[in-house]
């Protein structure tokens, strides 16, 4: 992120950043989707964070977003394997509970389960407690931002788990399994809180792990 006497990226630099992000796309589904497909995908994700004050990381959140709703596509087509149980896990802003559960998920799982983090209103910063409380288990959110929810994710879901009546109406497709977990708000809380709700929401993984394997 950028910060006081650092200097923002040229239009230059950033164009070149985002012919990368695209690039990289087109190369992992190459044989998947259609480049016009790709392209639609990643311009759509560019556009959502085209006002976060965050330019020098854009293309590398358009990238992580167009990639989950890419990999989503292809699983929803068929053209990606379903091979791992996928978990959504949708919160307000995308930058507390619904980072916590997804990292959580994922560790506690061994990697046997994906999991993808989503908010109905992402903000792109991540509650510094957050950051610091799940560091102490190993798991490092210093390069994770919160994505805004997509349709093909959803429609990929095995399981959507909500967090809490913030995130106002998702539309959930029938073929996945809803869970609302009622867990508190790490965002602005204590250190000694956050640490009590990841505490919450490892419970309710190991519960959700046992479900599914």
């Amino acid at each position: 992120m950028t910060g006081e006497g650092q200097a923002r990226p040229t239009q230059a630099a950033t164009t070149l950043l985002a012919q990368k992000a695209r690039a990289e796309l087109h190369a992992e589904f190459d044989g998947v989707h259609s480049p016009e497909t790709v392209d639609r995908v990643f311009d759509e994700s560019l556009e959502q964070f085209g006002s976060a004050d965050v330019p020098d990381y854009v293309s590398t959140l358009a990238r992580r977003v167009a990639r989950d709703r890419l990999r989503a596509l292809g699983q929803v087509e068929g053209t990606i394997a379903h091979d791992l149980p996928e978990v959504v896990f949708v919160g307000l802003e995308g930058r507390g509970r619904s980072q916590m559960a997804a990292a959580l998920l994922e560790l506690r799982s061994d990697g046997q389960i994906h999991a993808v983090h989503a908010g109905t209103s992402p903000n792109i910063t991540l509650d510094p407690n957050v950051i610091a409380a799940m560091a102490e288990i190993g798991c490092d959110l210093t390069e994770s931002y919160a994505k805004p929810i997509s349709p093909e994710v959803l429609e990929a879901a095995d399981v959507v788990v909500t967090l809490g009546r913030s995130v106002g109406p998702i539309a959930i497709p029938e073929s996945a399994k809803h869970e609302d977990w009622r867990v508190g708000d790490p965002v602005g809380a204590s250190i000694g809180e956050v640490r009590r709700i990841r505490a919450e929401l490892e419970g309710r993984i190991d519960d959700l792990i046992a479900e599914l394997m």
